[in-house]
């Protein structure tokens, strides 16, 4: 009876078989090419049945990347990066820069709010999501081996999340999710390297993805004193590479960082949205977890106070309302704390007749995301007693990334950041429990094997 290869012992026979012959590099470029290929024809089907309801004149085109999409309009009309409402409110930093300003350049080449925007803005994103399956494969093949690579990049070629928010949604998801992706991949790599410039080039590319989504700064710290331990235990200079890093990263953020300064008066390293999305999830109104009467964009009363006091002077209140309200009802945050986690964990939110007849999607969400976290969870267990080692970052950015979301509000768009790396636990998950399967059965032979020569 083989037993699948999960074990190091396992994966060096697997690699010394006749049947890993083919992995050489060639190999290796046309399985990714044929994953990234499949994954693009499934994205730009569902891109053919959605892009005309993204580009459908409903009123404020809310549809159309709601925030981003009417920061973008500014910036494509040549009023700068302003009015993050349909309103004309002046100056903003509630959105991150880079996904507002590709949307602006598709709107100035291809039309505002046209069809032909939204199918070109839809297929880019399905090319950030179908390119993702390659960091997934290597983080995995580098880890693990190739049987987990294959099987986490085939999941998320037909990931059902990872295609709708990709083709059907226009969101900076699929751009994040991807940066992220490579950040988290050469994270386990920095140690292996004396190159500064690769330490250089990691603090770009993470300044790049914090620009994307900021949501991805809380695993910094954590990707990188990972990345230096493994140093300091080879004996490598830590103090410098954490400073070539942090030098680049800074200079990347530096630019957006003065000129938030410069247009909204107060010290803005990437976006200043986080007190009104708390104050959404945390004032009293349990019957959704991101209440639509929150918002400036779904309210009319919100919105002339928002347009009154201005930007940062309207956030400021939202964050002394917040916080009343949290000391003030200590128990019912609480509740709603635990409300959030189960919510970001199983898709699902409450079980009152008025919620599902709105959200009757909820229903099956719950069942498919649960088996997701199951999975998820199957994976670093097993992991985590294999190979503390690697399984360690991913434990890590399952505990620490969802913490903001367990505060405000959570919804499945808000896991997509560390989607890729869900998927490949889950991939380890399924692994997991095949091998648990193949050494029962092992063992009922074996058992079976001295029952008959005691016989």
């Amino acid at each position: 009876m083989q037993v699948t290869a999960l074990e190091p012992t396992d994966l060096a026979q697997e690699c010394d078989s006749p049947q890993a012959n083919w992995l050489s590099i060639g190999s290796s470029r046309m399985l990714l090419a044929i994953m990234v290929g499949c994954g693009m024809i499934l994205r730009a089907i569902v891109v053919a049945f959605s892009f005309r309801g993204i580009s459908s004149p409903q009123g404020d085109f809310g549809q159309f990347s709601a925030e981003m999409g009417w920061v973008a309009r500014s910036v494509a009309l040549g009023r700068g990066f302003t009015s993050p409402f349909f309103h004309s409110t002046g100056a903003t930093a509630l959105v991150p820069p880079l996904f507002p300003y590709l949307l602006a350049g598709v709107f100035r080449t291809y039309g505002l709010y046209s069809p032909k925007s939204a199918v070109v803005i839809l297929m880019l994103d399905s090319l950030f999501s179908a390119l993702t399956c390659i960091p997934i494969y290597l983080c995995l093949r580098d880890a693990v081996g190739e049987k987990a690579a294959r099987l986490a990049g085939w999941i998320w070629v037909i990931y059902p999340f990872a295609i709708y928010y990709a083709s059907a949604q226009v969101w900076d998801y699929a751009l994040t999710s991807m940066l992220f992706a490579w950040c988290f991949y050469f994270a386990q790599r920095l140690n292996v390297t004396t190159r500064l410039m690769a330490w250089f080039g990691y603090g770009v590319l993470y300044g790049v993805t914090a620009l994307s989504n900021p949501s991805v700064l809380s695993m910094l710290p954590f990707l990188m004193l990972l990345a230096l331990y493994r140093v300091w235990r080879s004996g490598g200079k830590v103090v410098l590479r954490a400073t070539v890093t942090a030098v680049a990263f800074l200079m990347m953020l530096m630019p957006w960082t003065v000129r938030n300064y410069r247009e909204m008066h107060g010290l803005v390293p990437v976006r200043d949205g986080f007190w009104l999305e708390f104050w959404a999830g945390n004032h009293g109104d349990m019957t959704r977890t991101n209440p639509g009467n929150s918002h400036p964009a779904t309210n009319d009363v919100e919105m002339a106070k928002f347009e009154a006091q201005g930007e940062m002077a309207y956030l400021a209140q939202k964050h002394t309302l917040g916080m009343t309200w949290v000391r003030q009802h200590p128990a019912l945050f609480a509740e709603v704390t635990g409300r959030r986690i189960f919510r970001f964990w199983t898709g699902f939110w409450s079980f009152t007749g008025e919620y599902l007849h709105e959200e009757p999607l909820d229903v099956p969400n719950l069942f498919f995301c649960s088996a997701v976290t199951f999975f998820m969870f199957c994976g670093i267990r097993r992991w985590w007693k294999m190979d503390r080692r690697h399984a360690l970052p991913y434990a890590i950015v399952i505990a620490i990334f969802p913490i903001t979301y367990y505060l405000t509000h959570t919804s499945m768009d808000y896991r997509q950041p560390i989607e890729p790396e869900i998927v490949i636990l889950v991939a380890m998950g399924i692994l997991s429990l095949r091998k648990s399967k193949d050494q029962d059965e092992l063992s009922d032979v074996v058992e079976l094997e001295k029952l008959t020569a005691g016989v």
